[in-house]
């Protein structure tokens, strides 16, 4: 297992836990961060941060220091 921030752009997995504390962890749980949720990453900004990833239908993009609180089990796209 690793964090989200560490997938690198055309590769995927299925999220196993979503870590942070209080408005953090539910903002993400609301955006579909929820666990064995399948989560593509599309894109990372030039510069590193944001990050554009596909999950449930729709593109979300997440700074890098949220994603890193989010565990996956990473896969091959």
């Amino acid at each position: 297992m690793t964090t989200l921030d560490k997938i690198k752009p055309g590769h995927g997995g299925m999220i196993i836990k979503v870590g942070g504390e209080g408005a953090l962890r539910r903002r993400l749980l609301d955006m579909g961060l929820t666990p064995k949720t399948s989560v593509f990453v599309n894109k990372v900004a030039p510069m590193g941060d944001p990050m554009e990833l596909s999950l449930r239908g729709y593109v979300l993009t997440i700074r890098l220091d949220d994603a890193s609180k989010i565990e996956v089990e990473s896969r091959e796209a």
